[in-house]
């Protein structure tokens, strides 16, 4: 018997999808550790720790190689400190595994980190597909003043890690606001570089 076709309408106006087999969301007092100023996150989750800084709806089918999942993922815009709301971030389980977001609505950025530690930053707005090749660190991050809305597909093995952010100390780079409307990329003194051997071991996992 093979898989029935499915189709999922989304809706822009809120962010979501109907048709989703899984649905989760991160409040800003799940995202501890995740930002800079532990001050400043300490003082906006007293006054708005409920408030949701992202939501996820996806469809997930049996997960065998060759299929995919897809979603449409909504963020909040927002600030802790000068730090802009963001995503946890993860690489594949499966590393080999790549990834597509198609921007929809709203402002962001993609940052990405290779497991020697290199950056790239990419904009996602309306109608703007981001590819994201295979072990690539990722990291989705609202820079506008409205909802970042953004469908994604990828390989339904691939699976998601994010305890290499964690090991690391976070991503070598931050998305700080920089004055009215600009941002700008700071290095993360916490950072913490991959042993070649670490980068060795993660390359030839997914071979």
């Amino acid at each position: 018997m093979i898989p029935e076709p499915r189709l999922c309408q989304v809706d822009l106006s809120s962010g979501t999808m109907q048709g989703a087999t899984g649905r989760y969301q991160k409040k800003l007092k799940d995202l501890a550790g995740l930002y800079a100023d532990a001050a400043a996150f300490a003082a906006r989750v007293a006054e708005a720790g409920e408030d949701i800084v992202y939501d996820v709806a996806d469809f997930h089918p049996e997960g065998k190689t060759g299929d995919l999942i897809f979603g449409v993922t909504r963020m909040s815009p927002g600030l802790v400190g000068d730090e802009f709301f963001m995503t946890r971030g993860h690489i594949h389980g499966r590393a080999d595994r790549p990834e597509i977001y198609f921007g929809q609505k709203g402002l962001g950025l993609m940052l990405l980190e290779s497991p020697d530690g290199e950056t790239r930053v990419l904009q996602v707005a309306p109608l703007s597909i981001c590819y994201v090749p295979p072990f690539w660190i990722h990291r989705s991050i609202n820079i506008g003043t409205e909802d970042l809305v953004m469908l994604f597909t990828y390989p339904a093995d691939a699976g998601q890690d994010y305890g290499i952010i964690e090991k690391s100390h976070g991503m070598r780079h931050r998305v700080m606001r920089d004055g009215a409307n600009g941002w700008r990329l700071v290095e993360n003194p916490a950072y913490r570089s991959r042993s070649p051997e670490t980068i060795a071991a993660l390359l030839h996992s997914a071979a």
